[in-house]
């Protein structure tokens, strides 16, 4: 936690005496913006010094309203304390009063619009259920109290309550100190209810249980949990959310939660939760939508209140009050769950008054055009800042897709304090690629220069396709490579040239994606093993089927189909990319490229990767200028283990060629037999001086 004398640090007055910000630094191009980027870093420093009082107190500290405000056990029974400054009466009822007023639980105002009431012991138990019965000017209604940490759906009624949870025996984590390894980020995206084989909502516990275990296997250091904080709806995925401080009921309790994120630590596996602080859900009942007669108290006034794409609610980021709440949020989720970190969802539509919506975003100057919310901006950086106080260790994520500069490069440069940003490109563009171009026309140079254009000061998670890219409406890489054909010819034996096509493209894909990262790589759930379907949550369209809202992890460990040949494939691939040392460190240099041959080689360390994306041209001795030396081939796509033709023999040992007009660069030529349509990477293992 930070201390005071490091929040002085941060004081306005150590900026003004700075000529260049950081990030302006490291590009020039925004050097005519700088003084707008100056402009918002001030506005943070502003908003920091009125937050903790002069620098009187941590953004922790600040950040604390969970523990303020809610239901709280004492001493002597329950403290129970909500925000709702044009409320004029509000009650607790629950099943402990039948659900009616009384004077016994009335709650009185106190300050600042600010409510309480204090509860003996015997008026309340663990597991009753309760909300808030809210009057205000010309209305009222039952309400869920805004920091609820257990929110429960009743089966027959479907009406949501909060419940009061205070177990005799609370979970004890059994990992201290835990340290997530982003050396590099292996990230693996999933949702727990959709997690499991059964046509069913999935569990904590059965996640733990059957899914971690091959998570751990196949070698990911990190999941992305989506659809953690309650929503209503399920098959909003999880980004309608209702109860930002309750965890969803219908995966199981707190409890299981918690023993789930310390199973992960203890496996070495890093614990992300996919936070949703873009926007809430309309829903009155279960929401803040009108939490007290006033449907702005957390909310955008007028016209900016309604999300015009996501028939969602937006947050009034210029408000203290909500960004109390947001941060205190933040802190929760980090100290009460020990999760380690967040991904934060729609930064894009945080950023802009727009929400980036019909924006072309094509020039720097689409950046600083005063149609940028600054509020918002300013939001996520005290988040970020809070964030890292709170663990210095925690790992945060924006997925942002206009490319905004600054927004994973440090606060003191100018930036706004994320650790890592989206390559949201990389995806768009493979499936541009696969949609419009014949094989023949795949290009070797637009893809290095696609998988490696980023800003060099801000670090990416590079992914070919996230749970975006598996929804209904939209179809997964190895659907569109393969399709239907997938039903019929995707057993062991009984491949035809389509499905052999898809089977040796989704791995070359995965490859290039992950080999280029700069900072981690990232998966969703099945599409390592290119699970078929598309998802598609219980809907009144569907029956109501959790056919499609599931993962079939029975094809996968099915030997007789070809699913364990792309699963089998991932595992290695990740294995020989934790094999070489700061990988993610590691400059990406391009070998060579010739769009003609369809070739592409680059080196990462002492690894080197080589693609032929060329259907039908296989070639021999293609050679490559690369350090003299011995080089073994450690991973290629075209395995038999992988489902390729194992044309090549990998056990062979290839040695460079000398060449005497690279003798001073201790350079000389490598000359590779590259099956057509295959991948490989090589591992330099010694110096070598032959000359032939």
């Amino acid at each position: 936690m930070a201390t005071k004398k490091k929040v002085e640090k941060d004081a306005p007055k150590k900026v003004a005496v700075v000529k260049h910000i950081g990030i302006v630094k490291n590009d020039p191009w925004l050097e005519p913006f700088e003084e707008a980027i100056k402009g918002r870093h001030d506005h943070v420093l502003y908003k920091l010094n009125l937050l903790t009082n002069g620098g009187n107190q941590t953004l922790s500290d600040f950040a604390s309203g969970h523990l303020y405000f809610g239901l709280h056990k004492t001493s002597r029974g329950w403290m129970l304390r909500e925000w709702a400054p044009h409320a004029k009466e509000i009650y607790v009822i629950g099943d402990f009063n039948d659900w009616q007023e009384d004077v016994a639980y009335q709650m009185k105002r106190i300050d600042n619009g600010n409510w309480e009431i204090k509860l003996k012991a015997g008026q309340m138990h663990h597991g009753d259920l309760y909300k808030l019965k809210v009057k205000w000017e010309g209305g009222e209604g039952e309400r869920i109290p805004s920091y609820a940490n257990r929110v429960v759906q009743d089966e027959q009624t479907k009406i949501f309550s909060a419940q009061v949870w205070s177990p005799a025996e609370p979970y004890v984590f059994k990992k201290k100190n835990f340290k997530p390894d982003t050396n590099p980020l292996l990230i693996y995206e999933c949702h727990i209810g959709m997690a499991q084989d059964e046509e069913k909502v999935g569990t904590y516990i059965e996640f733990k249980d059957n899914v971690l275990p091959r998570i751990k296997k196949d070698g990911y250091n990190a999941i992305q949990v989506m659809a953690v904080a309650e929503h209503p709806y399920y098959g909003s995925f999880g980004y309608h959310v209702s109860n930002f401080f309750a965890p969803s009921s219908r995966f199981g309790t707190p409890e299981e939660l918690k023993e789930l994120i310390d199973t992960a630590h203890q496996m070495g596996i890093a614990v992300i939760m996919d936070i949703v602080h873009s926007h809430a859900v309309k829903n009155e009942g279960e929401g803040l939508g009108n939490f007290a007669g006033d449907g702005c108290q957390y909310f955008m006034q007028g016209g900016r209140r309604e999300h015009p794409a996501w028939d969602s609610l937006c947050f009034d980021y210029g408000k203290n009050e909500v960004v109390h709440y947001l941060l205190s949020n933040c802190k929760y989720w980090l100290e009460e769950f020990k999760f380690d970190g967040f991904r934060f969802d729609g930064v894009t539509s945080m950023l802009y008054y727009s929400h980036g919506l019909g924006d072309a975003f094509g020039g720097y100057g689409d950046y600083y055009n005063g149609h940028e919310d600054d509020e918002a901006i300013a939001y996520l950086t005290l988040a970020n800042l809070l964030i890292h106080e709170v663990n210095p260790k925690a790992i945060t994520i924006a997925e942002e897709v206009s490319g905004m500069p600054g927004l994973a490069a440090p606060f003191k440069d100018g930036g706004y304090g994320f650790d890592y940003r989206m390559a949201m490109n990389i995806p768009d563009y493979w499936i541009k690629t696969i949609k419009e171009l014949r094989d023949e026309d795949w290009k070797p140079s637009s893809m290095f220069w696609e998988t490696t254009n980023r800003r060099q000061d801000e670090k990416t998670i590079s992914y070919a396709e996230s749970h975006d890219q598996a929804l209904v409406g939209d179809k997964t890489i190895v659907f569109r490579l393969i399709d239907a054909d997938m039903y019929w010819h995707f057993k062991k034996g009984d491949e035809n040239f389509i499905a052999h096509r898809g089977i040796a493209l989704h791995k070359m894909i995965r490859l290039l994606t992950a080999s280029t990262m700069n900072g981690g790589y990232l998966n969703f759930m099945g599409n390592e093993f290119g699970h078929p379907e598309w998802i598609d949550f219980p809907r009144e369209g569907n029956g109501w089927s959790h056919k499609y809202a599931r993962r079939q992890w029975n094809l996968v460990d099915n030997k007789e189909l070809c699913y364990c040949y792309l699963g089998d494939f991932d595992e290695e691939m990740l294995k020989v990319i934790k094999s070489e040392k700061n990988f993610q460190k590691t400059p990406v240099v391009e070998v060579w490229h010739n769009d003609g041959d369809q070739i592409l080689a680059f080196s990462r360390g002492d690894l080197l990767f080589v693609f032929n994306f060329s259907p039908d041209r296989s070639y021999t001795d293609y050679g490559f200028i690369v350090p003299q030396g011995c080089y073994d081939v450690v991973l290629n796509t075209d395995s038999k283990n992988f489902g390729g033709n194992g044309f090549a023999d990998d056990s062979v040992h290839h040695f460079t060629n000398y060449d005497p007009i690279y003798e001073g660069d201790r350079k000389g030529w490598l000359k590779l037999y590259i099956p057509a349509r295959s991948a490989m990477v090589l591992r330099k293992v010694r110096d070598s001086e032959e000359k032939s």
